[in-house]
């Protein structure tokens, strides 16, 4: 049978519609929830030495980025602590709370005293606001990224996932559309003085509006379908990590296809701007302006390769993605550390997110086909946070410091030695575009008899069954 043959005809449209406003919902609030963490590095070359005073500023922005990267080591918490809840209390409850920790988070960096007023004082401040954030993030994404798939009608949940990352990248964009509009307004002294704190007030007010559309967003049918936590024989261990145990090989898989990708996305889209200012020698408006262009082709990007994988399969771009990577690093960050133009930085810095599509544009729906609906959110959120605590929260301060100590093209070596190992992982796991993830899509399969299409061991009565996992390879760990 073909691996299509199994899908079901098209809902009605006033389902169809339904969704899209979901996926609308969903994307908005990834949208400012990111916007938030990003904002941070956007303008970290801003207020650096408000925090950290000093001659040196590489060892200032190292300052910035190691609280950047500790803001990571958060979020393994946030995502055992709000996936879990995603699991038993629903998806839309995890949603609206992240997005008021994250609001939380923007008002106390806005507020943060510098080390003129208040000493390291301010740096306390601006650590926990990180910590608070990481946490928050740590669950958004996992949320997010099952929300979105879960939502998403089946045979399109590599185009509905994809929508993750084009309001990941939108959120970038609006910080640095406002820093851009800032740098052309104030001055740079009014920037380092006060102007940073702008986005971040910013970006608390629209936190406020996100948690109002998210109160009203629906729950997703493979949520809703799933017995409650506790009424069921077993279901008191709905997004537990013994059940997640249960389930340990599908989370090694995420954590080895999520090193390369992250450590990529990183690369060029935070550190981006850091890297053409401070190797390149731009100016810090043009090095924002070939970032800003960069990364909104980057989005535009996002749904079309989406929709490329609910045709061909997943592995297909994640295999492309990490052989670009593997191969490509080196020459493309050799070549951007000499580029002297903005075209010339423009074009090496598509080709690089091009490269980076094949992951950031399916791996939410990768992952959430990975795993059955009781465990979905936290098997996702848990590996996922872990390894952008260790790989993706780090590539910063890692890059800086080669940089610092002479050796940056050690730096390079290093990312694509991240992404061969998620080659290996990509080859080596099968397809999950055809995993069935509700209890209904279940039931049509065993009807059919056509089963998920992938071996995924998914059965009648939600999802991938209470005793087996929803992973390409049938086992459990």
């Amino acid at each position: 049978m073909s691996a299509t043959a199994a899908l079901p005809s098209r809902p009605p449209a006033d389902e169809r519609r339904k969704r899209r406003t979901a996926l609308v919902g969903g994307s908005l609030g990834n949208l400012v929830e990111w916007y938030d963490w990003f904002v941070y590095a956007s303008f970290a070359i801003y207020f650096a030495d408000s925090f950290f005073p000093g001659d040196n500023p590489t060892t200032q922005l190292m300052n910035t980025a190691g609280i950047f990267a500790v803001g990571f080591l958060m979020r393994p918490v946030g995502g055992w602590v709000l996936g879990r809840a995603a699991d038993r209390h629903g998806r839309k409850s995890a949603l609206t709370l992240t997005v008021t920790m994250m609001s939380v988070a923007a008002l106390l960096i806005a507020v943060a005293p510098t080390y003129g007023q208040a000493g390291y004082a301010g740096a306390l401040v601006l650590l926990l606001a990180r910590l608070l954030q990481g946490m928050s993030i740590g669950g958004e994404y996992a949320a997010s990224a099952t929300y979105l798939t879960e939502v998403s009608e089946r045979g399109r949940r590599g185009l509905g996932s994809s929508f993750q990352y084009v309001s990941m990248t939108c959120g970038q964009l609006l910080g640095l559309g406002i820093l851009i509009t800032l740098q052309h307004t104030l001055t740079t002294v009014q920037l380092e003085s006060w102007g940073w704190r702008i986005p971040f007030l910013v970006g608390a007010l629209f936190a406020v509006v996100v948690f109002w559309l998210r109160r009203r967003l629906q729950e997703t049918d493979a949520f809703t379908q799933e017995p409650a936590a506790g009424d069921g024989p077993d279901d008191g261990a709905r997004g537990t990590l013994k059940l997640l145990w249960e389930h340990r090989r599908q989370a090694g898989l995420v954590m080895a296809l999520t090193l390369g990708g992250t450590v990529a996305y990183y690369t060029y889209t935070t550190y981006l701007t850091k890297y053409l200012v401070g190797s390149a020698g731009m100016a810090k408006t043009t090095a924002t302006l070939v970032s800003f262009t960069a990364l909104t082709l980057f989005a535009v990007l996002q749904p079309f390769a989406g929709m490329l994988s609910d045709r061909i399969g997943r592995r297909p771009l994640l295999i492309t993605f990490a052989v670009g990577c593997t191969v490509g690093t080196y020459p493309i960050m050799t070549a951007l550390g000499s580029a002297t133009s903005y075209g010339e930085a423009l074009g090496l810095s598509l080709l690089a997110l091009v490269i980076v599509t094949g992951y950031t544009s399916i791996n939410a729906a990768v992952k959430a086909e990975l795993f059955p609906t009781r465990v979905r959110a936290l098997g996702v959120a848990l590996p996922y946070a872990v390894a952008n605590a260790l790989f993706g929260g780090t590539a910063e301060y890692v890059a800086l410091w080669f940089k610092n100590s002479g050796r940056e093209t050690m730096f390079f070596w290093y990312v694509s030695a991240c992404a061969l190992v998620s080659l290996v992982t990509y080859v080596l796991m099968p397809d999950t575009r055809n995993t069935a993830l509700s209890r209904a899509e279940a039931e049509a399969d065993a009807a059919s008899g056509s089963g998920s299409g992938n071996g995924s061991g998914a059965a009648p009565g939600g999802g991938a069954g209470p005793d087996r996992a929803a992973s390409p390879t049938g086992a459990a760990g």
